[in-house]
């Protein structure tokens, strides 16, 4: 538990398992349609596994994926342990909100919308937009290998911040979130933070980067990884502790987006290193988190690996992607649609399904109707302040007001 005012053990208790009930009827219904159980490989489990995080049987098509993509910079890239300059992850944030990215690209064809949040870039926040820097919460996070990333007081408030915009997308409508992340020196304290909560040591989750790095400047990565352990380790079981010391404001948020969605039953398809880190320290905090989430791609990081393999996570895609900001996973989102698609509508058998399951929607999980897994629906609860609510309606509602539509 964390001694601060935001008490992460009740994640514990908010999150809950996808509906086991329509996981099961889900794969009696699978069983029991052309062409055959098996027949569609891993497309026939992602459909399972939709049926579980959507609440019904069979799985409805996705229409409201969104782009959520956390921004900053961080200190330890004084380092030059990256082949970004210093401060320059504004570039690429201002390439995404142009269009001319390859996530831009990539979502513009899917007919993905795009939202950007601004945590901790080291610019003039009047080069963008305001409603991406309106959650900045400090220019650039501190070099981790030598001081603390962020105060206690600015953990808390990046952690909050990706909460709300959780339950923001969650009100909105939206029913899957690709999750990315664009930064400078990001994927060096992903590598802390997975070394850290797997207990390696800087040599086994020290990567090239998303623009791969010379064999010099991987060894200064990894020294400076191994002196981010060296001041992880001591704060190891205080989750908010160990992202002030070496996480940043743009991780912080991501793990509470995390925890937050998890808790408001949306679907996430995770992109590349640093979002796999978040998701492990989440897990830390709330063990039944990761079911909620899909591992979009693996970008060939040793992290991102090792953090997969603890998280028992199997990625849809393996590419050799490495860039970041969500193209990994966009590129694994035509294959999750398509398993949306084909789960929702292949044709219903005459008969019961195969496993004595009625291929309808089992127990409160009918079509349109989300279960908690326990035949409840609509608890609301809180933390600390915040309103969260156990279990999300599925009805659109107003648009979100932070971040940027492109």
């Amino acid at each position: 538990m964390s001694d601060g005012s935001l008490d992460l053990d009740v994640f514990g208790d908010l999150i809950k398992r996808p509906d086991a009930a329509v996981r099961r009827a889900a794969e009696s219904l699978r069983a029991a349609r052309a062409p055959g159980a098996g027949t569609l490989g891993r497309l026939d489990e992602l459909g399972v596994w939709l049926a579980g995080v959507q609440g019904r049987s069979p799985a409805a098509a996705i229409e409201r994926p969104r782009l959520v993509v956390f921004a900053g910079d961080h200190g330890v890239a004084r380092a030059a342990v990256s082949a970004r300059p210093v401060s320059g992850a504004h570039v690429p944030v201002r390439a995404l909100l142009d269009g001319e990215s390859p996530a831009a690209i990539l979502a513009r064809r899917s007919g993905v919308s795009v939202r950007v949040v601004d945590m901790a870039l080291d610019c003039d926040p009047l080069g963008l937009p305001p409603e991406v820097t309106r959650h900045r919460v400090r220019r650039g996070s501190g070099r981790l290998d030598t001081e603390d990333a962020l105060t206690r007081e600015e953990t808390e408030r990046a952690f909050r911040t990706g909460m709300a915009i959780a339950d923001e997308e969650a009100d909105s409508g939206t029913d899957l979130v690709v999750l990315g992340d664009l930064s400078v020196g990001g994927t060096t304290a992903a590598a802390v933070l997975t070394g850290a909560l797997c207990g390696t040591d800087a040599s086994v989750v020290t990567g090239r980067g998303g623009l791969r790095i010379d064999d010099t400047t991987w060894m200064r990565k990894c020294a400076a990884i191994r002196d981010g352990l060296r001041r992880a380790r001591p704060v190891l079981g205080d989750q908010m502790r160990l992202l002030a010391a070496v996480g940043g404001a743009d991780l912080a948020a991501m793990t509470g987006f995390l925890l937050q969605t998890a808790v408001r039953r949306t679907p996430v398809l995770l992109d590349g290193v640093v979002t796999t880190a978040c998701a492990l320290l989440a897990q830390r905090i709330a063990f039944r988190a990761p079911d909620w989430w899909l591992a979009g791609h693996t970008g060939g990081e040793p992290g991102q690996a090792k953090a997969l393999d603890r998280m028992n996570l199997e990625p849809v895609t393996d590419l050799g992607v490495t860039t970041g900001e969500g193209v990994g996973a966009l590129l694994a989102l035509p294959v999750v649609l398509s398993a949306a698609a084909l789960a929702a509508e292949a044709p219903r058998p005459v008969g019961p399904p195969a496993g004595g399951g009625t291929g309808e929607p089992a127990g409160a999980a009918r079509e349109g109707h989300r279960s908690d897994g326990a035949g409840n629906a609509g608890d609301a609860s809180r933390i600390d302040g915040i309103d969260t609510v156990a279990e999300a309606s599925g009805e659109a509602g107003a648009p979100s007001g932070i971040g940027a539509d492109t």
